[in-house]
């Protein structure tokens, strides 16, 4: 384990709506949200944005410094004259969180202060193949030593699955690639062994809500495609949160069939499924047909796209043909301001961004595309702990929970 050697950058925080009447505990978690995400680091700052009286805003500020929830932070400079306004932030002993990002064959894992400032970072090989008691493990091991990182009780797990959830239930819903899983407890499980809230969340979605934060506030609605081991989406709706639909199932895009396609079965049972045709498992396994190999494993195929391999190149102009056949659709049913592509292959190559945008910007029309930024991910590798960690800081400091810091 080594510090960490990136940073996340002020990830904005929703704040919970506000009625005629409100309740302390509200004011207390819009303030403290406020603050964390950086939107407002003064009394002065907090009164316009939380919309709130300038005394009910004073008495909020007093009591959370009273708790050391808030601490002072120097002075914010002022243009004129007058005394600079005192800078707030959360104080770094109020809270930590706990964050895992579960891929298909590799964890991030990482644990934030409040003020989202990451304290330590680990990357684990996992498979999740291997079953939910081997994976977790390894992903509490690696918790437990970025626990002493933090100079604060850990207030919130947050973890990512690649697969479809239930968050309200906090188990996985029956992932095709992860055999065993099906109704595992993993939030139950994180929660006895860390003895706090635990959020379970599937790992495209994070990745999308981490993106979206971390963009101006203009560039929501927002669908997050990730092309890895498998294919999926996550949608954040123009207000900045995450689109889960009716069962948590919206997004689920890896198993739409398109058109063209090769009849391939999934993993799902079916045929001709996006994922089956046209991501990095997909072209590994075309090459290993191609040359009467072995598989070709995901991080033979970034790498073989890294040196820009011509037969491998090839392969991933043609699934780029596929998914911006997926993506125009999408387009046209959800018209986000921005689709941003994540995954191995898109941070080792522009090749399949220009091949999605070909086939979007032609099939798609204007109306739809006019305003469209169609980009890879400004996050990167690290969107989903981004996306992570504003679901673990939000939910420590929501009106429900709020309460218990400093107490």
């Amino acid at each position: 384990m080594s510090a960490p050697s990136w940073t996340l950058p002020a990830l904005r925080l929703d704040t919970p709506p506000l009625s005629g009447r409100v309740d302390a505990d509200v004011t207390l978690s819009t303030v403290a949200r406020l603050v964390a995400s950086g939107t407002a680091v003064s009394k002065a700052d907090l009164v316009p944005a939380a919309g709130l009286a300038r005394t009910t805003v004073s008495a909020a500020v007093d009591e959370l410094l009273s708790r050391g929830v808030l601490q002072p932070d120097g002075l914010r400079p002022t243009t004129g004259r007058g005394r600079p306004a005192d800078r707030l932030a959360l104080s770094p002993r109020s809270g930590a969180v706990l964050l895992a990002d579960v891929g298909a064959r590799g964890a991030h894992v990482a644990v934030v202060d409040l003020r989202q400032q990451v304290l330590g970072h680990e990357r684990v090989d996992v498979d999740v193949r291997d079953g939910p008691d081997a994976v977790l493990s390894r992903v509490e091991a690696a918790l437990d030593r970025l626990r002493a990182r933090a100079p604060a009780p850990v207030r919130a797990v947050v973890i990512g699955l690649p697969g479809p959830v239930d968050g309200h239930l906090g188990v996985p819903v029956r992932p095709p690639i992860m055999p065993g899983w099906h109704a595992y407890p993993v939030a139950a499980r994180l929660q006895k062994t860390y003895d706090c809230p635990v959020v379970l969340e599937n790992d495209v979605n994070l990745r999308a809500l981490g993106e979206a934060r971390a963009l101006p506030a203009e560039q929501s609605p927002l669908l997050f495609v990730k092309v890895g081991t498998g294919i999926g989406g996550g949608l954040v709706t123009r207000e900045g949160v995450l689109h889960h639909g009716a069962d948590g199932a919206a997004g689920d895009i890896g198993h739409v069939r398109v058109r063209g396609a090769p009849d391939t079965v999934c993993v799902c049972g079916n045929i001709g499924c996006i994922e089956a045709v046209a991501s990095v498992t997909a072209i590994g396994q075309r090459l290993a047909r191609a040359a009467g190999g072995e598989p070709v494993s995901a991080a033979e195929v970034r790498a073989l796209v890294a040196r820009a391999d011509p037969a491998t190149m090839a392969l991933v102009r043609e699934a780029a043909a596929l998914i911006g056949e997926v993506v125009a659709m999408l387009v046209h049913f959800y018209n986000p301001a921005r689709v941003t592509l994540g995954g191995s292959v898109t941070s080792a190559s522009d090749e399949l961004l220009a091949g999605v945008r070909s086939v979007v910007y032609q099939r798609a029309l204007p109306l739809a595309t006019r305003n469209l930024v169609l980009a890879t991910s400004v996050l990167g590798e690290h969107a989903g702990l981004g996306g992570a960690s504003v679901l673990g800081v939000e939910r420590v400091l929501s009106p429900e929970h709020i309460g218990l810091l400093g107490r």
